[in-house]
C-alpha cells in the first residue's frame, strides 16, 4: 500500500496552473478560432472544463468541449482487465480541421496520450493535436511531451502521483505517494 508523502499542489496552485495553461493555449494558437478542448476520461474532464471556463473568462468565447474514453485504444488493455468499463466519448462538434487540445491529469509513460490521439483521429482529421497536462512526472515510454504543463514533478517509478478533483473527490489537490 502506498504511503502519503506530500501535497504537491493545493486547490489554489491548481487554479493558477489551469489559468496559466489557458493563457498559453490562447497565445500559442493565436486566440481561440478553430480551437476545441477534449478531456480524457476520467480526471482530464473536470480539468478540461476548468480550462474552457478560463478561456471563456479571458476571451469571452465559448470554446467547444468534449470528452473521450480511451479504454479501447490502450495497448495494455488485456493486462488491465478482462472486462473493462467503457465510458461513452462525447464530442458534439466536428474535429476535422480543428486545433484539438487533449487534457489529462498526469503525463507518465505517454501511453494514455497516444491512445487519446488515436481515439481523436477516429472522429476526424484534426489540423493539430496538442496535449495539456496538470502534472508531468517523467518516465516516458513513448516520444510524447506535454505542450502545456501545470507542474513538472520528478518522481521515481515506485512513487505515485494522485490528482484529486471534484466530482470524484471533495477537494482539488495533487498528492505524492511512495
Amino acid at each position: 500500500m502506498a504511503v502519503y508523502k506530500s501535497t504537491l499542489m493545493d486547490d489554489a496552485a491548481i487554479g493558477r496552473a489551469l489559468k496559466r495553461i489557458a493563457h498559453e493555449i490562447l497565445e500559442k494558437n493565436g486566440g481561440c478560432e478553430d480551437l476545441c478542448i477534449v478531456g480524457i476520461k476520467r480526471r482530464g474532464v473536470p480539468l478540461a472544463e476548468a480550462i474552457a471556463k478560463n478561456i471563456r473568462e479571458i476571451e469571452g468565447v465559448e470554446v467547444p468541449i468534449g470528452t473521450i474514453d480511451i479504454t479501447f485504444y490502450r495497448d495494455d488493455l488485456e493486462r488491465d482487465s478482462n472486462d473493462p468499463i467503457i465510458h461513452e466519448s462525447q464530442i458534439p462538434f466536428e474535429i476535422e480541421g480543428k486545433k484539438v487540445v487533449l487534457v489529462d491529469d498526469v503525463l507518465y509513460t505517454g501511453r494514455t496520450a497516444r491512445a487519446a490521439m488515436e481515439a481523436v483521429l477516429r472522429h476526424g482529421r484534426a489540423a493539430k493535436i496538442q496535449l495539456a497536462v496538470l502534472v508531468d512526472r517523467g518516465h516516458r515510454e513513448l516520444p510524447i511531451r506535454g505542450d502545456y504543463v501545470g507542474k513538472n514533478v520528478p518522481t521515481s517509478r515506485t512513487e505515485r502521483v494522485m490528482v484529486k478533483t471534484p466530482p470524484f473527490e471533495e477537494i482539488r489537490s495533487v498528492e505524492l505517494f511512495g
